[in-house]
C-alpha cells in the first residue's frame, strides 16, 4: 500500500490554536485537517535578485564588482545603499549603458516638445550596434524613435498631456453652454452640467434692460428657484412726435401654477398694446386701460383647455396662471398709472424736501381693511393675511378691474414701478425715498440695481423686479392736476 508523507509536528492548531497530540491527523477541539497545513519555514523566505547575465567571452567583459557601501547603520553594518553611479550598468546584451553625464547631456540638447523616447541614444562603448531584423513593438508612433532609443513607443499619452486631452474632451462643443461650477461640463436642455449636475442659472434669474428715459432689473431673490417676475420696458412717438415711454412690470402668482408664463405673457401683451395706442392718438389713459384688459386675455389663455376636456370638473379653472400688473406711461406732460393687484408705483421728487408718494393703492385683503375703517394700516399689514391679494389677472378671476390713474407732475421726479419684492423692504413713502440712491435721475439702471440690491441685502424673500423712469418737465407755474379712474 502506499505511504503518505509524514507531516511535520504542529504546537497550535491553525483552526483554534490548541496544541494537538503527537500523530493526530485532526484536532481534537474544533477539527481542524492538520495534513493539509504545509509544513512551516524554520527561516524568513528571501526573494532572488536576478542578476544581469554576463556579457560574452568575446566581449571582454568582466564579472560585477559590488562596491562596499559608503554608510552604515546604527549597528555598524554597512547599509544596502547604493547609488545609481557606484556600478557599471549593461543593457539585455550585456553592452555598457552610456554615462550619466553623457544622458544629461543628451537630456539638455533634446528639441522642446520631444517625446522622452525620441531622443536618440548614444553610440555603444562596443562599435555600432550589429545589424538585426528590427521588431516593431510600437503603434505605428515615431518608428525612428524606436530604432534608435532602444525602446518602443507605449499607446498611453504622455501624462504631461493627457490632462488638457481631458479637458478638451470634456469641453463642450462651439456654441454649446459651459456649466458655471466645473468650468468644464456642458449644459443639458434642462439646465443642468452633465459633468457635475449643477443647476445653471436660468435666463430670467436675472435681467437687465436699459433705454433712453426707462431702465428696469428683475432678480430670482434668495429664496425662490425661478424667477416668477417680469417686465417690459419701451419707447414710442406720439402722432404728434413727442416723446412716451412705457413701464410694465408684472408679478406671477405664486399659488397658481405657471406663474413665469402668466406674468411674462401679460407684461408682453400690455406693452405691445400700448405701443399700438400710443402711436395712433389714443389718449394715455384709455391706452392703459386697454393694455390691462389686453394682459389679461393674454393670461386667460394659457389657461384653456381643449374642448371636452375636465368638461365636469367644477374646479378647472382653481389653479389657473395668474399675475399681478403695475405700469407706467411718461407722455406729453402726463404721468399715467394702471394695476392690478398689489405691485405698486412710487413718486419721489428730485428734490428731496419734497413730498414723495405712492400713486396705487394695493388689491389686498390688508388694504380693504383699511378702506373699510377696520384697522388702521399698521394693524392691517401687520395681519398674517396682510399680503392676500383680492385683485389679478387669470382665468379664475373674479371679476376684472383695471385701475388708472392720470397725474400731471409740476416739477422732476422718479417713477419708480416694482411689485411686493422690493415695497416688502421700504413700504413707505419714505422709505422708498430712503433707498432710491441721490443720482438715480441721471443714471437710472444704476439705481435700479441699487434697489434690487437693497431688497437683497434684506432678505431678498421673493422676486424683486423694479423699473425707474426719471420724469422731466418744463419750466412752469406751480401746482399740479390729478385725474384717478
Amino acid at each position: 500500500m502506499s505511504q503518505s508523507q509524514q507531516q511535520p509536528a504542529l504546537s497550535k492548531c491553525p483552526g483554534c490554536e490548541e496544541p494537538p497530540a503527537a500523530g493526530d491527523l485532526f484536532c481534537g477541539a474544533c477539527g481542524y485537517d492538520l495534513s493539509a497545513v504545509p509544513a512551516r519555514p524554520g527561516d524568513r523566505p528571501t526573494m532572488a535578485i536576478t542578476v544581469p547575465p554576463a556579457a560574452p567571452e568575446a566581449a571582454g567583459a568582466e564579472a560585477v564588482r559590488w562596491p562596499a557601501a559608503a554608510e552604515t547603520d546604527s549597528s555598524d553594518v554597512p547599509a544596502p545603499l547604493h547609488r545609481p553611479s557606484d556600478l557599471p550598468g549593461t543593457d539585455s546584451g550585456g553592452r555598457p549603458l552610456a554615462e550619466h553625464e553623457q544622458v544629461q547631456e543628451q537630456e539638455q540638447v533634446r528639441e522642446p516638445g520631444a517625446p522622452v523616447g525620441s531622443a536618440p541614444g548614444p553610440e555603444p562603448l562596443g562599435g555600432p550596434e550589429p545589424s538585426a531584423a528590427a521588431v516593431r513593438h510600437d503603434d505605428r508612433a515615431a518608428p525612428d524613435a524606436a530604432e534608435h532609443s532602444g525602446d518602443f513607443a507605449l499607446a498611453a499619452p504622455d501624462p504631461r498631456t493627457a490632462e488638457h486631452a481631458a479637458a478638451a474632451a470634456a469641453a463642450p462643443a462651439a456654441g454649446g453652454k459651459v456649466c458655471v461650477a466645473c468650468r468644464s461640463g456642458r449644459v443639458d436642455p434642462d439646465g443642468y452640467c452633465e459633468n457635475c449636475g449643477h443647476a445653471q442659472p436660468r435666463e430670467r434669474d436675472h435681467m437687465e434692460q436699459e433705454l433712453d428715459a426707462v431702465a428696469a432689473v428683475s432678480d430670482r431673490g434668495l429664496r425662490h428657484h425661478r424667477n416668477e417676475d417680469s417686465f417690459a420696458v419701451s419707447s414710442t412717438a406720439l402722432p404728434d412726435g413727442s416723446p412716451a415711454v412705457v413701464a410694465i412690470v408684472c408679478d406671477g402668482v405664486s399659488s397658481a401654477s405657471r406663474p413665469d408664463e402668466a406674468s411674462a405673457a401679460a407684461a408682453n401683451a400690455a406693452n405691445e398694446s400700448l405701443l399700438e395706442s400710443l402711436a395712433r392718438g389714443t389718449h394715455p389713459q384709455q391706452a392703459m386701460h386697454e393694455a390691462i384688459v389686453a394682459a389679461s386675455e393674454a393670461v386667460n389663455a394659457l389657461a384653456q383647455e381643449p374642448a371636452g376636456a375636465m368638461e365636469h370638473d367644477a374646479h378647472r379653472h382653481q389653479n389657473a396662471p395668474a399675475c399681478t400688473l403695475v405700469g407706467a406711461v411718461m407722455a406729453g406732460e402726463l404721468l399715467i398709472v394702471g394695476w392690478v393687484g398689489d405691485s405698486r408705483v412710487y413718486w419721489v421728487p428730485q428734490d428731496r424736501t419734497q413730498p414723495t408718494a405712492r400713486l396705487t393703492e394695493d388689491d389686498s385683503w390688508a388694504a380693504q381693511m383699511v378702506a373699510a375703517g377696520l384697522m388702521n394700516e399698521a394693524e392691517a399689514y401687520a395681519d398674517e393675511r396682510a399680503h392676500a391679494i383680492t385683485g389679478w389677472l387669470g382665468a379664475d378671476a373674479y371679476e376684472l378691474e383695471p385701475h388708472t390713474a392720470a397725474f400731471k407732475p409740476d416739477r422732476p421726479g422718479l417713477v419708480v414701478v416694482c411689485t411686493d419684492g422690493l415695497w416688502n423692504y421700504a413700504e413707505s413713502a419714505e422709505e422708498m425715498a430712503a433707498a432710491v440712491p441721490a443720482d438715480a435721475q441721471e443714471h437710472p439702471l444704476r439705481g435700479a440695481q441699487v434697489l434690487v440690491g437693497h431688497a437683497l441685502d434684506g432678505g431678498g424673500h421673493d422676486n424683486v423686479t423694479v423699473a425707474l423712469l426719471p420724469f422731466a418737465v418744463r419750466p412752469q407755474g406751480a401746482g399740479s392736476a390729478c385725474e384717478t379712474v
